[in-house]
């Protein structure tokens, strides 16, 4: 099998062949189709998250069918097409599990980061944080949903109800947000899309998805906000977007790693406005979006790159060269 290395975190990926490893109990291995680049991969990648896997293959938006069926597995076929996403695994006995909050659990496993990931031909996987894929998506179109998709549609249920935020803001209007405006905009929300000042690109691809205002992120929206997501991880927007959002407001951070935020005056926050995060996913976060996401025609804008062209495809992510997604090929 062929994979991208992270030698040493600040460097280039490297590529690697070596045989592919048998699943061991509750596992599979999935011959990879596709692989989103995910702004994730890119903290891992330049040292912003803290090593956790030495060596790693980056990659938590996996496409790829069965290839091999670990003991113990059952429901699962050779040759169905299944999704890898983000959480590789729980211990499913710490209080967060029990409690139903499998997104904390005390000893959780990461896709691309505590196990290797979907930068390669295969992967091994545990069954269990494994699920099948809509078959009206095609692999390239399936594989940002798997944490873009999924990591936006968490950060959105947190912003509260659709039927209450009837004007919603998205800042860095990248992977996340641009597969979030479909479904908000399917569920009759206002969209006004925050992109990096001067972002043509984005804020055209803003306005062809349907939403009702696109500009620079240094902008104030033409009406107060119900609610507000954060995809872009600056610190700086924590403030803007508490500025931007009526009272009664909420303010979410959807990246898992942020710059510092600034000071900021209380007014911001007075009146019942409230700033949250969102870590992770759960496996019911996939069960629930996965079919919202097929009624409300939900497809993202994909850039191909070959799985060798991996740290190209990085570069082009950290510059925003693109607009929507990325996404490799094996």
């Amino acid at each position: 099998m062929r994979k991208m290395v992270l030698e040493q975190p600040g460097r280039p990926l490297v590529a690697e062949t070596c045989d592919a490893p048998e699943p061991g109990p509750g596992e599979l291995r999935l011959r990879v189709l596709a692989c989103g680049v995910c702004r994730t991969d890119l903290h891992i990648v330049d040292g912003e998250l803290a090593v956790r896997r030495p060596r790693v293959c980056p990659g938590h938006e996996v496409v790829g069918t069965v290839e091999a069926i670990g003991p113990g597995v059952t429901g699962v076929a050779l040759g169905e097409r299944r999704g890898a996403p983000w959480l590789g695994g729980t211990c499913g006995t710490c209080r967060y599990c029990r409690a139903g909050r499998e997104n904390l659990c005390e000893a959780a496993e990461f896709t691309g980061w505590t196990r290797d990931g979907g930068y390669a031909s295969a992967i091994m996987a545990r069954a269990a944080f494994t699920f099948p894929l809509p078959a009206g998506l095609s692999d390239v179109e399936a594989a940002p949903l798997m944490c873009a998709g999924l990591i936006g549609f968490r950060a959105w249920r947190m912003a509260g109800d659709p039927a209450r935020v009837r004007r919603l803001g998205l800042y860095g209007f990248g992977a996340a947000a641009h597969l979030l405006a479909q479904l908000a905009i399917h569920q009759g929300q206002a969209v006004h899309a925050f992109t990096r000042p001067g972002d043509m690109a984005a804020q055209g691809l803003a306005r062809d998805l349907g939403c009702a205002w696109a500009g620079g992120s240094d902008e104030r929206p033409s009406e107060p906000l119900d609610a507000a997501i954060i995809f872009a991880p600056v610190g700086e927007l924590v403030p803007a977007a508490l500025a931007a959002v009526d009272k009664g407001g909420v303010v979410v951070c959807g990246g898992i790693h942020m710059s510092d935020i600034p000071s900021f005056p209380y007014a911001l926050l007075w009146e019942e406005r409230r700033l949250v995060s969102v870590a992770n996913l759960t496996r019911e976060d996939a069960a629930d979006y996965l079919p919202l996401a097929a009624a409300a025609g939900v497809r993202p804008h994909v850039s191909c790159y070959p799985l060798s062209e991996a740290n190209t495809a990085l570069a082009d992510l950290r510059r925003g060269a693109f607009a929507g997604a990325a996404v490799l090929t094996p």
